[in-house]
């Protein structure tokens, strides 16, 4: 059940987007095992003048932050972050141009299912990836 946030320059087609949104999702489908239809993400367009990033980045420059359950070992975690960087690549968005982000509150702190807390409830898939 990840939460994911892309945060981006505004001005890009629905089309670029769209494929942004697929290729991180596919990416947390193949490093994190989530099901296919786990999907939670939105892209926040910001203004170019609202946007300030290091110098040496590019107007593509874009960060994504993701709130997840806890539970992924750093392999799995090495892993999404290749994945979407190799992904994201055929978009041609530059690895330099790119910054992951992971939160990770305690099972506890995810109210789902009817107001329920996630270490109480089945979640029906693997976390210990």
């Amino acid at each position: 059940m990840p939460i994911v946030t892309i945060v981006m320059q505004k001005g890009k087609s629905g089309e670029y987007k769209k494929s942004l949104l697929e290729a991180v999702h596919e990416s947390l489908v193949t490093a994190f095992k989530i099901p296919e239809n786990d999907r939670n993400q939105r892209i926040i367009e910001i203004d170019p003048e609202n946007f300030e990033y290091p110098p040496e980045k590019t107007q593509d420059f874009l960060t994504i932050e993701m709130t997840v359950f806890p539970g992924r070992s750093l392999q799995a975690k090495k892993a999404l972050y290749k994945e979407i960087a190799t992904r994201l690549r055929t978009l041609g968005i530059k690895g330099t141009d790119l910054l992951i982000t992971l939160n990770e509150p305690p099972l506890d702190n995810w109210g789902i299912r009817g107001g329920y807390p996630a270490s109480e409830v089945d979640i029906g898939f693997k976390l210990d990836v």
